[in-house]
């Protein structure tokens, strides 16, 4: 039964379905890394991911538009993030327990509005929307083995790969990025020159919210061509966890957001050998621990060589 797993054939479909999975991760990692920049989590990331990937499907039914589903993701993701913001900078809620509420209103948020929308508690298949198409690259699909892996993709797995150098830009080579690293190394030093921590902050929970919110429309646009209940399933969280793997760079977290998206490449891989379900559906999850034990690894023993931890 191996055998079919050591093909040129199975390799193309396998990093295919690599770059595939790893659509909706970069768009989350890119949105905490944002926010991690401006010294904070952004722990809503599953249900603003959730509620877009939602809203994209009613808008693109209604408007017959993938332009109009996008429109929707967005503005789904941005209904989120703004009650993530206003209960956490302007009334002090808790970071995390503010984030974990709205995850859980999210979930069961989108439950409630597809049950109203088509009757259904489980997906939205009764709504005629659309699909973002898929791109072939012109020159680079005639091109043998490589053009069959790079070409042919859905439009917003190109858009990702793109938001990758846009973040990029903006963190690292823009104002407003120096802002949002000044914010987050040291708010009271930036306070201090005259930047409003808490407008910062703000801008950059919501530029999180939208790269978040474009991972979400993948999933029922791209990925799917339907809203499904508890879609995400867990890729917000994931989502964090490549970019704390990737210390907070942009291409770092490219990469584990790669990683993680073969994670759930071989997981769907081995559940054609008969092993048990929930032991293959556990492969990514367990991958992401992997990857953070390996981060907090690394930096305490970065720590104990600065003498800074003892045994």
């Amino acid at each position: 039964m191996l055998e079919q797993f050591l093909t040129l054939d199975y390799l193309i479909a396998f990093l295919i379905s690599v770059i595939r999975m790893s659509t909706p991760l970069i768009f989350c990692a890119l949105g905490a890394l944002i926010a991690s920049h401006a010294g904070t989590i952004n722990m809503a990331l599953e249900g603003i991911m959730l509620m877009a990937s939602l809203i994209a499907v009613v808008f693109s039914a209604l408007t017959q538009s993938v332009i109009g589903g996008i429109a929707g993701a967005l503005l789904g993701g941005l209904i989120i993030s703004l009650l993530f913001v206003y209960l956490h900078l302007y009334k002090q809620s808790d970071l995390i327990i503010t984030g974990l509420a709205l995850n859980t209103f999210a979930s069961g948020g989108t439950v409630y509005l597809l049950f109203l929308l088509t009757g259904d508690k489980g997906t939205s298949r009764l709504l005629q929307s659309l699909s973002v198409p898929n791109w072939h690259i012109p020159i680079i699909k005639d091109i043998p083995i490589l053009g069959k892996i790079l070409s042919g993709h859905n439009a917003l797995t190109y858009i990702a790969f793109i938001a990758v150098f846009l973040t990029y830009i903006l963190v690292f080579r823009s104002r407003l990025g120096l802002r949002i690293r000044a914010v987050g190394f040291n708010p009271n030093a930036a306070a201090s020159v005259g930047i409003s921590v808490k407008k910062i902050k703000l801008q950059a929970f919501l530029l999180s919210g939208l790269f978040a919110s474009l991972g979400g429309a993948f999933m029922s646009m791209g990925y799917l061509s339907y809203f499904a209940r508890d879609m995400m399933a867990g890729r917000g969280y994931i989502g964090i966890a490549a970019t704390t793997l990737a210390n907070g760079q942009s291409f770092g977290t490219l990469l584990a957001s790669l990683g993680f998206g073969a994670a759930n490449a071989a997981s769907i891989t081995l559940a054609t050998l008969n092993l048990k379900a929930d032991l293959v559906a556990m492969i990514p999850y367990l991958a992401t621990v992997i990857g953070l034990v390996i981060v907090s690894a690394r930096k305490l023993a970065k720590a104990r060589k600065k003498g800074q931890v003892t045994d």
